[in-house]
């Protein structure tokens, strides 16, 4: 038998083979056991050669009900396990290895002699898929990361497969399973409608995919929560706003827009279908779930009697709004759809009887040309910021509005010059984002935006190893904004620099509930790390962290993982993926957590290191650095 072509035969064959080795002497048949394949065919896991099979042997096992086969190779590693775990003499659940760990396994759970559930495990990864029908193919998944989420939608375009694209995409059930408002709900679906037909244009059109296609990793930056009471669903939304799929054709990378994606769960699901993209640059697009709400045409506080002009502007608004442009809109669109929206708040201004309306009207026109701009579909918006911004100088230079309108002109045009400049030119537009940054905190010291700005300042100034000024900066915060949430992660910032050779009070709850405590691991070297499973570095430190963990471990070093994602739900799945020991505390938040906002943590993966006394060595540790230190303060 060289495949599973027959699955529903499987466990009775392998059933028949456990009876003739009990009622025999005679030794199995290796080759028979070693002929099982998985039911999915993306597995990749150890076989002997063809050669090799006379030195591997069969061993049989059992505990309690469990029974069942293992195959043992030529190094004594295991190969394969055949186990019937509810006593009834059939093989219900398949296990394939790789390098002595378990990486695969069908189950059939309902124990009606087919596979109904495959699981991927340790480095296999950690998706979990249902075959309710038995036919060989996932009909739903149970658990599926954002990271593989991508690399089966890389699949379907490699091999034209709508079936498996369809289990991926966001659908009815899940957009009330987040309560997903209605609106929302509507453009979702029709996004990922007609998925089979999208797929075929997609993959007639590209020139990037072909059959040696092969999915290399994920990018993206950190997922994002859209609050519950933000209006677009009834429940914590998190959602990654612009994936990218980094692929591989003969030696050429290339990418693939996966776009945005939302977690139902522990399953992450698309909301648009992949689009190979032309050439290497990244195309910044906002889904639909992080568009920027825009402010709905609401009457100004105090505004009296609505006169008949007002009210058909009103109307006009409200039309213009239900039909706002959704994730797929072109950017003729998106412009066209801006600039008659500001029109219409321009013609509200000019007809305001009052400076309570004009201000309230004139914040509504600013954040729609602010988003518009951001988005990258509106550049003219942001000559009519400076246009706006000119006027209110103008008309009333001590309004509050003047700081309102110039601190978003100063985002809008530091946002879009980052999009459009050339890479070489991204330090000059930062040094300029950080000058208007400064003026604007010394023009406005009273504006409502100054938290901000001044975060802004501290944070970028740290980036680039500049503490001193950062905390100026950070200082500024704490002195005058301290009720503010900038104010209390620049409080967490200040004593994050100010740690080396204090001792540090670190301790909360690990990931079974125990609690961590950093003092009771005092005499040994600690180094303390904040990280997440979004980060991109934290994941390419941890072979090295955990190859420094095996070979000091016993001399006297741990490691305290601090995580900060935004659920618990990933967690698990990844250390498992990554084989990390160390223990990891937990508190919900992300980077707004408690032990997040007491170290003022802004940057991912942040590292101390502490001395056996308790006191920090080093508040900003690199894995280069630790190679260095970790060996020198063992010796002490």
């Amino acid at each position: 038998m060289r495949t599973r072509a027959v699955k529903g035969f499987c466990g009775c064959i392998v059933f028949l083979f456990l009876v003739q080795v009990s009622r025999t002497a005679e030794v199995p048949s290796v080759n028979l056991a070693l002929q099982f394949l998985p039911v999915q065919k993306d597995v990749e896991y150890e076989s002997p050669a063809v050669e090799q099979e006379a030195k591997c042997r069969l061993k049989v096992e059992r505990s309690g009900k469990s029974s069942g086969w293992v195959v043992i190779g030529p190094a004594g590693q295991i190969l394969r396990r055949y186990v019937d775990t509810n006593g009834d003499n059939v093989v219900d659940q398949w296990r394939y290895y790789s390098q002595g760990l378990e990486i695969y396994r069908d189950i059939d759970s309902d124990f009606n002699k087919k596979v109904d559930q495959s699981r991927w495990l340790n480095t296999g990864g950690s998706r979990w898929g249902l075959d309710t029908n038995e036919d060989g193919r996932i009909d739903a998944w149970k658990v599926l990361s954002a990271e593989e989420a991508t690399q089966l939608a890389v699949r379907s375009l490699v091999v034209g497969d709508h079936q498996m694209l369809q289990v991926l995409l966001i659908n009815q059930s899940d957009v009330r399973k987040l309560g997903i408002d209605a609106t929302y709900s509507q453009k979702l679906l029709a996004a990922v409608s007609n998925s089979a037909d999208k797929l075929r244009t997609v993959i007639a059109r590209s020139r990037i995919i072909t059959p040696k296609t092969k999915w290399m990793r994920f990018d993206s930056l950190m997922p994002n929560v859209i609050p519950a009471d933000n209006g677009k669903a009834t429940s914590d939304l998190t959602v990654y706003e612009n994936v990218m799929a980094i692929v591989e054709t003969s030696g050429e990378q290339g990418l693939i827009q996966i776009g945005e994606m939302v977690r139902v769960g522990v399953v992450w699901k698309l909301t648009q279908i992949p689009r190979p993209l032309k050439g290497n640059s990244i195309v910044v697009e906002s889904g639909l779930l992080m568009q920027p709400i825009i402010a709905k045409p609401t009457l100004p506080i105090n505004a009296g009697i609505v006169s008949p002009e007002a009210q058909r502007l009103l109307e006009q608004l409200q039309t213009l709004d239900r039909n706002s442009p959704g994730p797929t809109t072109s950017r003729v669109d998106l412009a066209r759809y801006t600039s008659q929206r500001s029109e219409l708040l321009k013609k509200l201004i000019t007809i305001s009887k009052t400076d309570e309306e004009r201000y309230q009207w004139t914040r509504q026109m600013v954040d729609g040309l602010v988003s518009a701009v951001q988005s990258g579909g509106y550049l003219e918006g942001l000559e009519r910021l400076k246009s706006i911004e000119v006027q209110v100088r103008r008309a009333s230079p001590r309004s509050p509005l003047v700081a309102y309108v110039s601190y978003r002109r100063l985002l809008a045009e530091y946002n879009l010059e980052i999009q459009t400049a050339d890479v070489g030119k991204h330090q000059k537009v930062q040094q300029q984002w950080l000058q208007g940054l400064e003026e604007f905190v010394k023009s406005f010291p009273a504006g409502e935006d100054i938290p901000d700005a001044l975060f802004q300042l501290a944070t970028n100034e740290e980036f680039r190893s500049n503490n001193r000024t950062a905390r100026h900066w950070y200082g500024q915060l704490t002195s005058r904004h301290s009720d503010t949430s900038a104010g209390l992660q620049a409080i967490g910032a200040l004593r994050r620099l100010d740690l080396k050779g204090q001792l540090i009070t670190l301790s909360g709850p690990g990931l079974n509930g125990e609690m961590i405590d950093i003092h009771r691991l005092r005499g040994r070297v600690v180094l303390v790390c904040f990280w997440a499973t979004w980060c991109k570095p934290c994941t390419e430190d941890i072979p090295q962290l955990r190859a420094l963990y095996e070979q000091y471990y016993d001399r006297g070093f741990e490691i305290i993982g601090v995580n900060l994602d935004a659920t618990i739900d990933p967690i698990r799945p990844y250390l498992s993926r990554h084989r990390v020991r160390w223990p990891q505390i937990y508190q919900p938040g992300g980077l707004a957590s408690p032990l997040a906002q007491t170290f003022g943590i802004i940057s991912l993966p942040t590292m101390f290191l502490t001395a056996p006394d308790g006191k920090v060595i080093s508040h900003n540790t690199s894995v280069v650095d630790l190679k260095t230190r970790l060996p020198e303060q063992l010796k002490k």
